[in-house]
């Protein structure tokens, strides 16, 4: 069985993808993998780490601002488009899946017009336009909310919810070990602060204006900064001196032990970490980004804040009030056990195991 996996650009769609591989290899040992990203993003080094081949496509997403150089990116697209054939010719996959990401476009596209069966996984509450658009194509649609039927054939929808990280639910790790791994103190409450694995310039100037709040809080904070911040938040905290109580880095290889360590978590609604805070009931204050196609992580949110399962901050008040709701959340035991219940309620286990299944009948029928 050949199976090509396309997707990526963040840590949110990456994470997910190898779950999947990783499911497709369990029960079918002897399947042959190949992942189809973008060139310069993140997959083409994570992947590999997680022991799978990578080819890159010169793909690059619409700039919205500047319109101009969109005839660049037509461009690109037209390339990918001709590069995903000759991958897809060469591979001869009996089965391709989309994750999400700049490189699912032309590769599900591609495929679908060669006859090859495509599966698409929606991640978010809302639908995106390239999803809307791939799913005319495609055999199954793998989604994590209910209601996608709005925007895709009843007919194709699995709900299986969103595949997470497969050792932060085999970890058992202690909050006492977590919290002292860290390098603090496991008498005191502590926030997670975590902008994706790229960073929230938002989340970071929140924590940087409200230095001197946290360090009269008496709760510590365990906050992933993203590399392209780190030396400016690591820079900013320095010059005011001694912070015992916060513990600053730009990536968190082990989040099992993030996660087992923090009572609270502040952190954007992407839909891979949504999952995550479900599958590990962790009280949550989203604060979606601005940033991204139809507003989807607004959406996001806004599906767990209607059931009390989150606390909500918009981007743009952030600054005014998310340290101050963070702090009184953290030292309010009843809140945080809520919080706690609701978005367990939300969990869906072996995702990963649900879509490779789905993916795997496609791989046989078209096989056959």
């Amino acid at each position: 069985m050949r199976v090509i996996i396309s997707g990526g650009g963040t840590g949110g769609h990456i994470f997910p993808a190898i779950s999947i591989a990783n499911a497709i290899k369990e029960g079918e040992p002897d399947a042959e993998i190949l992942f189809v990203g973008a060139e310069g993003r993140m997959e083409m080094t994570r992947v590999p780490e997680a022991g799978y081949e990578i080819k890159g496509l010169p793909i690059c997403g619409f700039d919205r601002k500047h319109l101009l150089k969109n005839f660049v990116v037509l461009f690109k697209i037209l390339n990918s488009q001709w590069k995903a054939y000759r991958i897809i010719k060469s591979f001869k996959p009996h089965v391709v899946v989309g994750v999400g990401g700049f490189a699912s476009g032309p590769t599900l596209k591609t495929a679908a017009m060669m006859g090859i069966p495509t599966l698409i996984q929606e991640q978010n509450s809302y639908a995106g336009v390239t999803n809307k658009l791939l799913a005319r194509s495609a055999k199954k649609i793998c989604v994590a909310y209910e209601g996608m039927e709005r925007f895709f054939d009843k007919e194709k929808i699995v709900v299986t919810g969103n595949p997470v990280r497969q050792n932060l639910l085999q970890a058992v790790v202690s909050r006492d070990e977590a919290v002292r791994h860290w390098g603090l103190d496991s008498a005191k409450k502590t926030i997670l602060v975590i902008g994706g694995s790229l960073g929230a310039g938002t989340l970071n100037n929140c924590m940087l204006s409200g230095l001197e709040e946290i360090r009269q809080s008496g709760v510590q904070f365990i906050w992933q900064t993203g590399k392209g911040y780190f030396r400016q938040v690591q820079d900013a905290v320095g010059d005011k001196g001694e912070y015992p109580m916060l513990y600053v880095t730009d990536f968190i290889s082990k989040m099992e032990y993030a996660y087992s360590a923090a009572d609270l978590i502040i952190s954007r609604a992407g839909a891979g970490s949504i999952s995550e805070f479900c599958l590990l009931k962790k009280p949550v204050i989203l604060v979606p980004s601005p940033n991204v196609a139809e507003d989807h992580q607004t959406k996001n949110a806004l599906a767990l804040v209607d059931k009390c399962a989150a606390l909500y901050v918009s981007d743009g008040e952030a600054g005014g009030k998310l340290l101050d709701l963070a702090v009184q959340t953290v030292q309010n035991p009843g809140l945080l056990e809520q919080l706690s219940t609701n978005i367990a309620k939300f969990a869906h286990y072996n995702s990963a195991g649900m879509i490779a299944e789905e993916v795997c009948k496609l791989a046989k029928t078209y096989k056959g």
